[in-house]
């Protein structure tokens, strides 16, 4: 065994020690190890750089959308205040030939002394205001008759029902109801048979 480990000794004492600046091929080991991180290191700085300048141009474009969004959000807003505010402009414009009628009719009324003339010239002021309305929409509920429904009525009086198959209808239509485009505008006020 002492001449294994004097071979063991003798093996340590040559074998070259190995130094991190051993030359190899011309240059040292130690700065082959050093350019390669100074080229990483580039590598890395210029994609920094890069997305640097992509997160700046996309937050420069999501600051533009944002304020694209806020004056899209402005504009509409005035849009819909100004047609709520003008929405009435031609419903009004509408009623002013109405309105012309019924003050040539006054005038007339004045004058003529004659009644029935002037029940005439309602009645057709009458009319012509019924058409409009009804070209705006507005339609007329038929109550009397029909099942009282909370939806469309509002009842102000109980009535004690003439017949058996009454119960629960619309006797009487006390103010006529109203109805714009399928949506109640006004309830009728009804007397409902109990």
């Amino acid at each position: 065994m002492d001449e294994n480990k004097e071979y063991n000794e003798q093996e340590q004492v040559e074998a070259p020690a190995q130094d991190e600046n051993v030359v190899i091929d011309g240059d040292y080991a130690g700065d082959s190890e050093d350019t390669q991180a100074e080229q990483e290191v580039n590598t890395l700085e210029n994609q920094l750089v890069e997305l640097q300048a992509q997160v700046e141009k996309e937050k420069k474009e999501y600051l533009f959308l944002a304020a694209e969004f806020d004056n899209y959000r402005k504009r509409t807003l005035k849009e819909k205040a100004e047609i709520i505010k003008n929405g009435g402009e031609n419903v009004l414009k509408g009623l002013l030939p109405i309105v012309d009628d019924f003050e040539r009719g006054l005038k007339a009324a004045e004058m003529d002394t004659d009644a029935k003339s002037v029940l005439e010239g309602m009645t057709l002021i009458y009319n012509k205001l019924v058409k409009y309305l009804e070209s705006m929409g507005v339609k007329e509920m038929n109550s009397t008759g029909e099942p009282f429904n909370s939806d469309l009525h509002e009842a102000i009086a109980q009535v004690p029902a003439p017949a058996e198959d009454m119960k629960g209808k619309v006797l009487d239509t006390v103010q006529k109801g109203y109805m714009l485009n399928d949506k109640v505008l006004r309830h009728a006020k009804v007397a409902v048979a109990q």
